[in-house]
């Protein structure tokens, strides 16, 4: 074991990296790259995505009561129906549903990646079971 001065501070040093610039690249004018980060997003940005996703989560929610209202004139207790076809035909009717009511509601579905469409749907099944138990108590 190696002393410590008593004026230096326990603990490990911050490592020293250079940055070594590629050729033909940005780095090499003076301006550092930073490859492999996530752009920032500006205040800007930053609201309309928060107001985006509030968007989605009411409009889903929405959808999600409208369906299990539906599904409980239509269906009753849906004893006589098999419980997954209902989901399936709750999900598929929704995914199409949102498909045309985002766009008058500013929100571009182009966008939208596979955990966006599984989060809003799962919202609606959410919302479709809550809302079709309570109108069956």
């Amino acid at each position: 074991m190696s002393k410590q001065n008593p004026k230096s501070k326990p603990g490990k040093e911050p490592s020293k990296t250079t940055v070594v610039p590629a050729e033909g690249s940005a780095a090499s004018a003076g301006t550092p790259e930073k490859k492999g980060l996530i752009k920032e997003k500006t205040p800007e940005e930053k609201q309309k995505a928060h107001r985006e996703g509030i968007i989605k989560t009411i409009a889903a929610s929405v959808l999600g009561i409208l369906a299990g209202f539906l599904a409980f004139t239509l269906y009753g207790t849906g004893e006589d129906r098999i419980w997954y076809a209902v989901l399936v035909i709750i999900i598929g009717l929704t995914y199409f549903i949102q498909k045309l009511i985002y766009p008058p509601l500013k929100i571009d579905t182009k966008e939208f990646k596979a955990k966006d469409w599984f989060y809003v749907e799962f919202i609606i099944i959410d919302f479709f079971l809550v809302t079709w138990t309570l109108l069956l108590n």
